[in-house]
């Protein structure tokens, strides 16, 4: 897989003019995608294409330079360096700073922003302190393995530190959260499918934003992970201008479930410097649920979330139906009295 680490690099291989202004934004915020990725955008319909907003540089980025890189305090919540414990239950190992494709609504943005914090692959001493930390809080039962994406580490390496967690006796669950899937499903190859699927417990958790990404190639990705038992729940980001759309979201949500992966959150972007643009404000979500109400069970609906600032964790946001004992119905066409509320 061919990658392209410059706004220029990517222009070029798109074969498209290079913009001065955006490159200003490339110098403080850079841009980085892959081949497989990049085909995948409508050059002919640049500025409205999805795959092109996440990717290319916006100089909206530049207009904030007031809010946080760290409003979740994940900084302030690391025990010790790659590890975040915010819930009781629950921690998150950043096991790199890599990814195969930068998103330009990323929340961890400052771990490649120029000249801010770094994310350095996690090694041999790293892990050994995030172990023994883990060892002595047994009330940890899940630990997700994030970063960056953890599958652009060697499969050697990702594999020692998943056996090493995996091997903690409080430790129930795993979550390996990754992009692959969407943004080089090639990656997700048999070795990789069957080793995840020989770990008790563990979960892919993957992020597809627009139904434009779930190729033959994506779906091929994900089918190698479940024929191997791994069970893959997917995250989406709300994003103004790209999928702020019932119609769009339903339609990935449907082709999601198509393919056995179960859309699990849907989020507000987080308050983040250089992100503040794609936010959409709440109501807009709340509105979205309100219309798959009438059209999408279950299975296919995600849980609306803030993650609040100061690390206050999560908020499952819900439209109200009613007040007291009356409720709207399905169709939104009248009242209904429920006895018993």
């Amino acid at each position: 897989m061919k990658f392209y680490n410059s706004y220029r690099d990517i222009m070029n291989k798109l074969q498209l003019p290079t913009d001065s202004a955006a490159e200003a934004v490339d110098a403080v915020y850079p841009c980085s995608a892959n081949d497989y990725y990049l085909k995948l955008i409508d050059v002919d319909n640049l500025a409205n294409d999805p795959i092109a907003k996440q990717v290319l540089p916006d100089l909206r980025e530049l207009d904030d330079g007031e809010s946080s890189f760290d409003p979740l305090s994940e900084v302030e919540q690391s025990p010790v360096p790659g590890l975040i414990h915010r819930f009781v239950d629950r921690a998150v190992l950043l096991a790199t700073g890599r990814c195969a494709v930068r998103c330009r609504f990323c929340f961890r943005k400052r771990t490649w922003t120029d000249g801010l914090e770094e994310l350095p692959d996690l090694d041999d001493v790293g892990l050994a302190k995030i172990s023994a930390y883990l060892r002595v809080h047994p009330e940890i039962r899940e630990v997700l393995i994030s970063g960056g994406d953890p599958l652009m580490l060697p499969f050697e390496r990702l594999k020692k530190i998943i056996t090493e967690i995996s091997s903690i006796p409080s430790i129930d669950t795993l979550r390996v959260g990754s992009r692959m899937p969407v943004v080089w499903p090639q990656r997700v190859d048999n070795d990789i499918a069957d080793f995840l699927g020989s770990i008790p417990g563990l979960w892919f958790a993957t992020h597809f934003n627009h139904p434009q990404e779930v190729t033959a190639e994506a779906t091929e990705a994900c089918s190698r992970l479940i024929k191997a038992g791994v069970p893959i729940i997917n995250q989406t980001v709300l994003l103004k201008g790209i999928n702020d759309d019932a119609f769009i979201l339903e339609d990935l949500f449907r082709k999601l479930i198509k393919i056995r992966v179960k859309p699990h959150y849907l989020f507000h972007v987080d308050p983040v410097r250089g992100v503040r643009h794609f936010a959409t404000g709440i109501e807009c979500g709340l509105d979205i649920l309100r219309k798959f109400r009438s059209r999408l069970s279950s299975l296919a609906v995600p849980t609306f979330a803030i993650d609040l600032p100061e690390g206050g964790g999560k908020v499952a946001l819900q439209p109200q139906y009613g007040f007291q004992n009356e409720f709207q119905d399905i169709f939104d066409q009248k009242k209904i009295i429920y006895p018993d509320a």
